[in-house]
This record gives C-alpha cells, sequence and structure tokens, in this order.
C-alpha cells in the first residue's frame, strides 16, 4: 500500500502555503490580534477551494475533496496560525448555501452530551452571519442576527475572537442525529489537522531558535538538553500527523478500518502535541520564550483554544478507553485474557 500523497495533494499543499504566506505570515502576527479575517484573505481562501471541498458536486454528486484533502489544506492553515471560521464554514458548506463562494461565513459550537445548561462561548460569532449549533440528536441553524447580546468574555487565543451566551435561543434544524455525528467526526478529524499543523510550527520556531541563537561560542541546538527538547516534539508531531491522515483516510473510505474510532486516537494525540510543543517553544527560548513579543505563546494558546473543540484529550482518552474494553480478550486492567472457541 502506498501512503505517499498523491501529486494532486502536494499541489494542494503547495497552494496553501502560498496562500499562508500572503495573508498569514506568522512574523506579522502580532498585528491580527483580535480581528476578523480581511475580505481580501477569505475571498482568497474561498478563490483556492478549501471552503468548498466538502461541498458535493450538482451534476455527479460528489465532493472536490474528501477529508484526507481537507486534512492537508488544515494542517497548513493551523501551521499559519490563519484567522476566521475556517472550521465551522468548511464543515457547513454542504448546509449553508454561499459558503462555497465566500458570501457566508459561519460560526458553530457543539453541545457535549451530558453537558449541562449554561453560558456558551462562540468563536468569531461577531463575524459570522450564521451559527451552527451541534447537538448529540440534531443540528440546527441560526442566524448570527438573533442571537442574544453576548456576555464579557476572554479567549483562549488573542487571535480568535469570542463571545459568550448565557443561553442559546431555539433555531432551525437542518439535520438529524446522521447528520450531527457526520460533523461530529469530521470535525474530530479537521481540529486534529489543525492542532497538527500547531505542533509543528511550535517546532519550527523552536528550531530556528536553536539553531541561530549561540551560547558559549555555538548554537543551542548543539547542546545535548535542547536536542531531546527538539527530538520529543518532532516524534509528537510526526505520530499526530500520521495517525491524522489516517483518520482522514478512513472518514473517505469506512473499509480502512474504525473512523471514529482513528479520529478520537488522532485528536488526542493533536492536543498533546500542539500543547506539549508550544511549552517545549517556550522553554527552548528561555527568558524570551513567555514574553508576549515571541511567537510560542501564540502557538501555545491556539493549541489550547482547539483541545477545548470536539472533545477534550481526556473525552477522547475515556472513548478509547470504554472502545478498547468493550472487544472480547481484553480486560479492564489492559491484561489479554484467552476466550474459547
Amino acid at each position: 500500500m502506498d501512503f505517499r500523497l498523491r501529486d494532486e495533494q502536494l499541489a494542494l499543499r503547495d497552494t496553501v502555503v502560498s496562500f499562508c504566506k500572503g495573508h498569514f505570515d506568522v512574523a506579522a502576527v502580532a498585528s491580527r490580534e483580535g480581528l476578523a479575517a480581511a475580505p481580501g484573505a477569505w475571498s482568497e481562501l474561498t478563490g483556492i477551494g478549501v471552503l468548498g471541498m466538502l461541498v458535493p458536486d450538482e451534476v455527479d454528486g460528489a465532493a472536490p475533496g474528501g477529508a484526507a484533502e481537507v486534512a492537508i489544506a488544515f494542517e497548513e492553515l493551523g501551521r499559519s496560525l490563519c484567522l476566521g471560521p475556517v472550521l465551522w464554514s468548511t464543515l457547513a458548506a454542504p448546509l449553508v448555501p454561499g459558503v462555497e463562494a465566500g458570501e457566508v461565513r459561519v460560526a458553530g459550537v457543539r453541545v457535549e452530551p451530558g453537558r449541562p445548561a449554561g453560558a456558551v462561548a462562540v468563536e468569531h460569532a461577531a463575524e459570522s452571519d450564521v451559527l451552527i449549533v451541534l447537538y448529540p440528536d440534531r443540528v440546527e441553524r441560526l442566524d448570527t442576527a438573533d442571537l442574544p447580546v453576548s456576555v464579557a468574555g476572554e479567549p483562549f487565543d488573542p487571535l480568535t475572537p469570542t463571545a459568550v451566551f448565557e443561553t442559546l435561543p431555539s433555531g432551525t434544524v437542518v439535520g438529524g442525529a446522521e447528520e450531527a455525528a457526520r460533523l461530529g467526526l469530521l470535525g474530530t478529524a479537521l481540529s486534529a489537522a489543525l492542532l497538527v499543523g500547531t505542533a509543528q510550527g511550535a517546532l519550527d520556531v523552536a528550531a530556528g531558535y536553536a539553531a541561530q541563537r549561540k551560547q558559549f561560542g555555538v548554537p543551542i541546538g548543539s547542546f545535548q538538553a535542547v536536542k531531546h527538547l527538539l527530538a520529543d516534539m518532532y516524534v509528537r508531531v510526526a505520530l499526530a500527523r500520521s495517525a491524522t491522515y489516517a483518520a482522514a483516510a478512513m472518514i473517505d473510505d469506512p473499509r480502512a478500518g474504525d473512523a471514529v474510532r482513528a479520529a478520537s486516537a488522532a485528536k488526542l494525540l493533536a492536543g498533546e502535541a500542539g500543547i506539549g510543543n508550544g511549552r517545549a517553544a517556550v522553554q527552548v527560548l528561555g527568558g524570551m520564550g513567555f514574553t508576549w513579543e515571541m511567537l510560542p505563546h501564540y502557538y501555545l494558546k491556539r493549541a489550547w483554544l482547539l483541545e477545548q473543540g470536539f472533545g477534550t484529550s481526556d473525552h477522547h482518552a475515556l472513548a478509547l478507553a470504554d472502545t478498547l474494553a468493550a472487544e472480547p480478550g481484553v480486560a479492564l486492567d489492559g491484561t489479554t485474557t484467552v476466550v474459547n472457541g
């Protein structure tokens, strides 16, 4: 089996990299704090086809891209700390007319099963036209103009404006339990892809600094302790990337394996990679690492933000434990039992 990216997938990645360099240069990331995605950037994102990759064609019913292609694009968007409600707009594009053309931006929130009633934080609410609410048994659509006045909220990430609502009104049902499960599965895998990009961005910053910063006349990257930190960062990224691409492939072709389990594993590993690499980047940069002017805190805070969406690491760890415990021959303590027959 060939696990290499196809030529068209490599071309897609190169296109997104070029787009990010033009609109989301991390060297100027501070200038983006608290802002919405600029109309020009959003228009070009639409032009390269990212927002409409999951929208079925009217003629043959096939989407121009699958979860694997979107994951490739999202990794690069995460690496560049992109602005705007890209994740929810891409997920909702098949349900909300105008998203594919760049005319409508969609924010979203997932209400987890058993979640107590209370305030709801919605990212990018002010710049979005539509809010999609994902319940366990249905999908609802609301116009953001109909939302109540938000209360004060402090975002995890200074690049992601967030509104907090004490309650959400009822919306129009646009999908049932099956659609909610499909969007939840896709959202889990794609948020993992964004986290992989975030983890890679933190590694880029740490490795670049370690190669340039000198101590005792040599780059600090030559010191064994720093080498170990960078090696651990690389391993976290590589493992999370493999798991995320595998989950996306299983979503595209369920014959390849259990997509739900794979998506949980991807989100778990990607969350650990994003947060772990963000913290490690702060450490590699030393006294400069925790200052607001340097890049590591942006990657760490974006990882914290993405960790909260579509299930935390703890949530997915428990979900994986439940699926393993349910398998014949596996005991709850992790030992293997012999099953007759």
